[in-house]
Protein backbone atom coordinates (compact mmCIF):
# COMPACT_ATOMS: atom_id res chain seq x y z
CA UNK A 1 0.00 0.00 0.00
CA UNK A 2 0.90 3.65 -0.29
CA UNK A 3 3.36 5.31 2.06
CA UNK A 4 3.36 9.01 1.34
CA UNK A 5 6.72 10.47 2.20
CA UNK A 6 6.56 12.54 5.32
CA UNK A 7 7.86 16.08 5.14
CA UNK A 8 11.59 16.08 4.51
CA UNK A 9 13.38 15.24 7.70
CA UNK A 10 11.28 12.16 8.53
CA UNK A 11 12.66 8.65 9.03
CA UNK A 12 13.04 8.01 5.30
CA UNK A 13 15.46 10.94 5.13
CA UNK A 14 17.41 10.38 8.32
CA UNK A 15 20.82 10.83 6.76
CA UNK A 16 22.68 13.17 4.47
CA UNK A 17 24.82 12.13 1.51
CA UNK A 18 25.57 15.21 -0.62
CA UNK A 19 28.31 13.34 -2.51
CA UNK A 20 25.62 11.77 -4.67
CA UNK A 21 24.27 15.14 -5.81
CA UNK A 22 25.23 16.44 -9.26
CA UNK A 23 27.58 19.40 -9.61
CA UNK A 24 25.05 21.36 -11.67
CA UNK A 25 21.46 22.51 -11.26
CA UNK A 26 18.96 19.96 -12.56
CA UNK A 27 15.35 19.03 -11.65
CA UNK A 28 16.07 15.32 -12.21
CA UNK A 29 18.54 13.11 -10.32
CA UNK A 30 18.45 9.66 -11.92
CA UNK A 31 20.69 7.56 -9.71
CA UNK A 32 18.84 4.33 -10.62
CA UNK A 33 19.17 5.07 -14.36
CA UNK A 34 15.48 4.56 -15.06
CA UNK A 35 15.46 7.13 -17.86
CA UNK A 36 17.37 7.22 -21.10
CA UNK A 37 19.53 10.26 -21.76
CA UNK A 38 16.92 11.59 -24.15
CA UNK A 39 14.09 11.09 -21.67
CA UNK A 40 16.04 12.74 -18.88
CA UNK A 41 16.94 15.77 -20.98
CA UNK A 42 13.37 16.17 -22.23
CA UNK A 43 12.02 15.87 -18.68
CA UNK A 44 14.49 18.42 -17.35
CA UNK A 45 13.43 20.92 -20.01
CA UNK A 46 9.76 20.18 -19.35
CA UNK A 47 10.01 20.68 -15.59
CA UNK A 48 12.04 23.89 -15.93
CA UNK A 49 9.51 25.35 -18.35
CA UNK A 50 6.62 24.32 -16.12
CA UNK A 51 8.21 25.98 -13.10
CA UNK A 52 8.87 29.18 -15.05
CA UNK A 53 5.27 29.42 -16.27
CA UNK A 54 3.37 28.13 -13.24
CA UNK A 55 5.60 28.58 -10.20
CA UNK A 56 5.22 24.93 -9.18
CA UNK A 57 8.47 23.11 -8.51
CA UNK A 58 8.39 19.46 -9.59
CA UNK A 59 11.47 17.34 -8.92
CA UNK A 60 12.38 13.71 -9.61
CA UNK A 61 14.77 11.45 -7.70
CA UNK A 62 15.35 7.84 -8.71
CA UNK A 63 17.39 5.63 -6.43
CA UNK A 64 18.19 2.03 -5.65
CA UNK A 65 20.95 1.22 -3.18
CA UNK A 66 22.12 4.82 -2.85
CA UNK A 67 20.25 7.98 -1.92
CA UNK A 68 21.32 11.54 -1.12
CA UNK A 69 18.72 11.64 1.64
CA UNK A 70 18.17 15.00 3.31
CA UNK A 71 20.71 16.65 1.03
CA UNK A 72 18.08 17.04 -1.72
CA UNK A 73 16.12 19.46 0.45
CA UNK A 74 18.80 22.10 0.35
CA UNK A 75 19.94 21.21 -3.17
CA UNK A 76 16.49 21.86 -4.62
CA UNK A 77 15.20 24.35 -2.05
CA UNK A 78 12.02 22.32 -1.57
CA UNK A 79 9.14 24.31 -0.09
CA UNK A 80 5.33 24.34 0.15
CA UNK A 81 5.00 24.67 -3.64
CA UNK A 82 7.24 21.69 -4.34
CA UNK A 83 6.60 18.07 -5.26
CA UNK A 84 9.35 15.49 -5.05
CA UNK A 85 8.69 12.22 -6.89
CA UNK A 86 10.92 9.44 -5.57
CA UNK A 87 11.22 6.22 -7.60
CA UNK A 88 12.70 3.30 -5.69
CA UNK A 89 11.91 -0.25 -6.77
CA UNK A 90 13.00 -1.81 -3.47
CA UNK A 91 9.57 -1.25 -1.94
CA UNK A 92 6.25 -2.80 -2.83
CA UNK A 93 5.44 0.27 -4.91
CA UNK A 94 7.85 2.11 -7.19
CA UNK A 95 6.62 5.62 -6.42
CA UNK A 96 6.58 7.83 -3.35
CA UNK A 97 5.69 11.51 -3.13
CA UNK A 98 6.87 14.31 -0.92
CA UNK A 99 4.03 16.82 -1.24
CA UNK A 100 4.16 20.50 -0.28
CA UNK A 101 1.29 21.97 1.73
CA UNK A 102 0.21 24.19 -1.15
CA UNK A 103 -0.27 21.10 -3.33
CA UNK A 104 -2.40 19.43 -0.66
CA UNK A 105 -4.72 22.44 -0.85
CA UNK A 106 -5.44 21.61 -4.51
CA UNK A 107 -5.20 17.83 -4.44
CA UNK A 108 -6.15 15.98 -1.23
CA UNK A 109 -4.29 13.07 0.31
CA UNK A 110 -6.61 10.58 -1.40
CA UNK A 111 -5.42 11.93 -4.76
CA UNK A 112 -1.81 11.05 -3.95
CA UNK A 113 -2.82 7.64 -2.66
CA UNK A 114 -4.63 6.92 -5.93
CA UNK A 115 -1.76 8.37 -7.97
CA UNK A 116 0.74 6.02 -6.37
CA UNK A 117 -1.45 2.93 -6.50
CA UNK A 118 -2.31 3.54 -10.15
CA UNK A 119 1.12 4.27 -11.62
CA UNK A 120 3.52 2.76 -9.10
CA UNK A 121 2.00 -0.70 -8.67
CA UNK A 122 3.93 -3.70 -9.93
CA UNK A 123 1.43 -4.52 -12.69
CA UNK A 124 1.62 -1.05 -14.22
CA UNK A 125 5.41 -0.99 -13.96
CA UNK A 126 5.67 -4.46 -15.51
CA UNK A 127 3.41 -3.53 -18.42
CA UNK A 128 4.60 0.01 -19.12
CA UNK A 129 8.06 0.23 -17.57
CA UNK A 130 9.54 2.20 -14.68
CA UNK A 131 10.22 5.22 -16.86
CA UNK A 132 6.57 5.42 -17.93
CA UNK A 133 5.40 5.11 -14.33
CA UNK A 134 7.46 8.15 -13.35
CA UNK A 135 6.57 10.21 -16.41
CA UNK A 136 2.85 9.36 -16.39
CA UNK A 137 2.48 10.27 -12.72
CA UNK A 138 4.18 13.61 -13.34
CA UNK A 139 1.97 14.36 -16.33
CA UNK A 140 -1.13 13.60 -14.26
CA UNK A 141 0.02 16.09 -11.62
CA UNK A 142 0.83 18.72 -14.22
CA UNK A 143 -2.56 18.31 -15.86
CA UNK A 144 -4.32 18.82 -12.54
CA UNK A 145 -2.24 21.86 -11.64
CA UNK A 146 -3.06 23.39 -15.02
CA UNK A 147 -6.79 23.24 -14.23
CA UNK A 148 -6.49 24.38 -10.63
CA UNK A 149 -6.43 21.01 -8.90
CA UNK A 150 -8.20 17.62 -8.87
CA UNK A 151 -10.05 15.55 -6.31
CA UNK A 152 -9.24 12.30 -8.13
CA UNK A 153 -6.60 11.21 -10.63
CA UNK A 154 -7.84 11.87 -14.20
CA UNK A 155 -8.23 8.94 -16.56
CA UNK A 156 -9.97 5.59 -16.29
CA UNK A 157 -7.67 2.55 -16.34
CA UNK A 158 -9.04 -0.67 -17.76
CA UNK A 159 -8.99 -2.47 -14.42
CA UNK A 160 -10.87 0.35 -12.71
CA UNK A 161 -13.54 0.40 -15.42
CA UNK A 162 -13.96 -3.37 -15.09
CA UNK A 163 -14.56 -2.88 -11.38
CA UNK A 164 -17.24 -0.24 -12.07
CA UNK A 165 -18.82 -2.56 -14.63
CA UNK A 166 -18.91 -5.39 -12.09
CA UNK A 167 -20.63 -3.26 -9.47
CA UNK A 168 -23.10 -1.99 -12.09
CA UNK A 169 -24.04 -5.55 -13.06
CA UNK A 170 -24.35 -6.56 -9.40
CA UNK A 171 -26.61 -3.57 -8.77
CA UNK A 172 -28.75 -4.61 -11.73
CA UNK A 173 -29.02 -8.16 -10.42
CA UNK A 174 -30.27 -6.89 -7.07
CA UNK A 175 -32.75 -4.49 -8.68
CA UNK A 176 -34.01 -7.19 -11.07
CA UNK A 177 -34.48 -9.72 -8.31
CA UNK A 178 -36.30 -7.15 -6.18
CA UNK A 179 -38.61 -6.27 -9.06
CA UNK A 180 -39.90 -9.82 -9.52
CA UNK A 181 -43.61 -9.91 -8.51
CA UNK A 182 -44.39 -12.00 -5.44
CA UNK A 183 -48.15 -11.81 -5.89
CA UNK A 184 -50.36 -12.77 -8.87
CA UNK A 185 -51.44 -9.96 -11.17
CA UNK A 186 -48.37 -7.80 -10.61
CA UNK A 187 -45.58 -7.23 -13.09
CA UNK A 188 -43.13 -5.30 -10.87
CA UNK A 189 -42.79 -5.24 -7.11
CA UNK A 190 -42.04 -1.55 -6.75
CA UNK A 191 -42.12 -1.81 -2.99
CA UNK A 192 -39.23 -4.26 -2.99
CA UNK A 193 -37.37 -2.19 -5.58
CA UNK A 194 -37.63 0.88 -3.33
CA UNK A 195 -36.79 -1.13 -0.23
CA UNK A 196 -33.54 -2.37 -1.75
CA UNK A 197 -32.81 0.90 -3.57
CA UNK A 198 -30.07 1.99 -1.13
CA UNK A 199 -28.11 -1.11 -2.10
CA UNK A 200 -28.49 -1.11 -5.87
CA UNK A 201 -28.24 2.70 -6.13
CA UNK A 202 -24.94 2.63 -4.25
CA UNK A 203 -23.58 -0.20 -6.40
CA UNK A 204 -24.63 1.40 -9.68
CA UNK A 205 -24.53 5.11 -8.91
CA UNK A 206 -21.72 5.48 -6.40
CA UNK A 207 -19.43 2.65 -7.53
CA UNK A 208 -20.51 2.24 -11.14
CA UNK A 209 -21.11 5.79 -12.41
CA UNK A 210 -19.38 8.28 -10.10
CA UNK A 211 -15.81 6.95 -10.63
CA UNK A 212 -16.28 7.41 -14.38
CA UNK A 213 -17.82 10.89 -14.51
CA UNK A 214 -15.20 12.24 -12.07
CA UNK A 215 -12.25 10.88 -14.08
CA UNK A 216 -13.12 11.08 -17.77
CA UNK A 217 -15.55 12.86 -20.11
CA UNK A 218 -15.93 9.69 -22.21
CA UNK A 219 -19.50 8.48 -22.62
CA UNK A 220 -18.79 4.94 -23.80
CA UNK A 221 -17.91 3.54 -20.33
CA UNK A 222 -21.15 5.00 -18.97
CA UNK A 223 -23.15 3.41 -21.77
CA UNK A 224 -21.50 0.04 -21.15
CA UNK A 225 -22.17 0.23 -17.41
CA UNK A 226 -25.78 1.24 -18.01
CA UNK A 227 -26.19 -1.73 -20.34
CA UNK A 228 -24.55 -3.94 -17.73
CA UNK A 229 -26.98 -2.69 -15.10
CA UNK A 230 -29.96 -3.17 -17.41
CA UNK A 231 -28.78 -6.60 -18.54
CA UNK A 232 -28.24 -7.69 -14.94
CA UNK A 233 -31.70 -6.46 -13.96
CA UNK A 234 -33.45 -8.20 -16.86
CA UNK A 235 -31.46 -11.38 -16.32
CA UNK A 236 -32.24 -11.53 -12.60
CA UNK A 237 -35.90 -10.78 -13.27
CA UNK A 238 -36.19 -13.60 -15.81
CA UNK A 239 -34.32 -16.09 -13.64
CA UNK A 240 -36.54 -15.24 -10.68
CA UNK A 241 -39.58 -15.64 -12.89
CA UNK A 242 -38.46 -19.11 -13.99
CA UNK A 243 -37.47 -20.36 -10.55
CA UNK A 244 -39.38 -18.54 -7.86
CA UNK A 245 -42.41 -18.19 -10.09
CA UNK A 246 -42.51 -21.94 -10.61
CA UNK A 247 -42.22 -22.57 -6.88
CA UNK A 248 -45.04 -20.15 -6.11
CA UNK A 249 -47.22 -21.83 -8.71
CA UNK A 250 -46.48 -25.26 -7.29
CA UNK A 251 -47.27 -23.98 -3.80
CA UNK A 252 -50.64 -22.63 -4.97
CA UNK A 253 -51.49 -25.88 -6.74
CA UNK A 254 -50.43 -27.89 -3.70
Amino acid sequence: MLLLLAPLGGPAWAYDNPDLLPDHDTPVIDLAKLLTDGQRQALEDELREFEDTSGWKLRVLTQYDRTPGLAVREFWGLDDRSLLVVADERGGNLLNFNVGDALFALMPRTFWVELQTRYGNQFYVREHGQDAAVLDSLHAVKGCLNIGGCQVVPGLPQEQWLLTLSTSILGGLIAGFAAFPRQPGRRVEWGWVLLLSPLWVILFGVFGVAPIVTRTPEVLPLIRNALGFGGGAVGAYLVAQLTLGRRLKEKEEG
